[in-house]
């Protein structure tokens, strides 16, 4: 089972890439996000790696680092979710911004990804939320804190929900309020967290 590849970047497809080990050309599926953060053709990466094997074929998925194969693991635990669409998912939104989605209920934002529609995206919000924060690596700089503060605060909620009354999107209202909180803890008034997140909006 390959869990590792190390090689020259050879060739960029539509959503995969091959890369050249000692010689024998993978073909490794892989997300946007990742595409973009490999060199040009002729230099070296190292992909972390997902094996499946099926009766038919044989697909390597490829990942920048491990927090993004948590992350498409997690996401093909779900009922219609293929490996297709959850590379799709991964294509449009970063690891972080994919937990704050989950964790507020921004089912919308998940329908941004090619294959995904309304009633998907909400079984993805609804099947993952209760494991953010948990069985994923959110150690990433904001994001935990952010996730954390999802979790049964009122205060946190509200000044959401305010937000998306205002006409800001869920996920960048619960990133701004997330912020807030973090600074001002737990004691947070919802006043104070909606306008410390419009500072965060303003040009």
């Amino acid at each position: 089972m390959i869990a590792k590849l190390r090689g020259i970047v050879d060739f960029f497809g539509d959503n995969f890439v091959i890369l050249d080990v000692n010689g024998v050309g993978y073909r490794v599926f892989c997300s946007a996000k990742t595409q973009s953060k490999m060199p040009q053709t002729g230099q070296s990466f190292t992909l972390m790696i997902e094996t499946q094997v099926r009766e038919d074929h044989i697909h390597l998925y490829g990942f920048a680092d491990q927090k993004e194969k948590n992350w498409f693991l997690m996401l093909t635990t779900v009922q219609g979710v293929g490996a297709k669409v959850a590379l799709a998912i991964l294509s449009v939104l970063t690891c972080n911004e994919l937990s704050i989605a989950i964790a507020s209920g921004d089912s919308k934002s998940i329908t941004r990804a090619l294959g995904v529609g309304p009633k998907l995206a909400v079984r993805i919000v609804t099947e993952l939320k209760g494991k953010v924060g948990s069985s994923l690596d959110l150690s990433e700089s904001g994001t935990s804190g952010v996730v954390s503060s999802m979790s049964g605060n009122d205060a946190v909620n509200d000044a959401v929900s305010a937000l998306v009354n205002l006409g800001y999107a869920r996920m960048d209202a619960a990133m701004a309020v997330g912020k807030s909180f973090k600074k001002r803890g737990a004691s947070a008034k919802v006043d104070d967290l909606i306008r410390d997140a419009l500072k965060e909006f303003a040009p």
